[in-house]
């Protein structure tokens, strides 16, 4: 099996309403959010590619222009927006357009990490 990852950064804020309210997390917050993309094969492509990066060039847009600098809450239209939330979001996004993705990983912090993976 081949596997390739891409990494794709935004900024935005976002509230988990339903903690307590001395949670840190239910009050407005922001994050630097990283999105690692994985996509897998069997065998490569004629090119010698799982898949061209370069064709992850719309994942790229749809972030900068849906997520980045906005408030997820309104985004996705919930109120428990988390890390696991927009790991399985962006893995629908890609599975949708790129049958090779095998998993999408979300980074709020450098040491915190979720993963959607079917």
């Amino acid at each position: 099996m081949f596997r390739i990852t891409k990494e794709f950064h935004f900024s935005a804020s976002h509230q988990l309403t339903r903690l307590p309210a001395e949670h840190q997390c239910a009050r407005l917050h922001g994050h630097n959010y990283i999105v690692e993309v994985e996509l897998s094969a069997v065998a490569l492509n004629g090119d010698g590619f799982v898949r061209d990066y370069h064709e992850l060039a719309p994942l790229k847009r749809y972030i900068d222009d849906n997520f980045d600098h906005r408030h997820l809450n309104e985004v996705l239209g919930h109120d428990q927006v988390t890390a696991e939330c927009l790991a399985q979001h962006f893995y629908d996004w890609c599975k949708a357009r790129l049958p090779e993705t095998s998993a999408v990983r979300v980074s709020e912090t450098p040491k915190t990490w979720a993963e959607y993976r079917p």
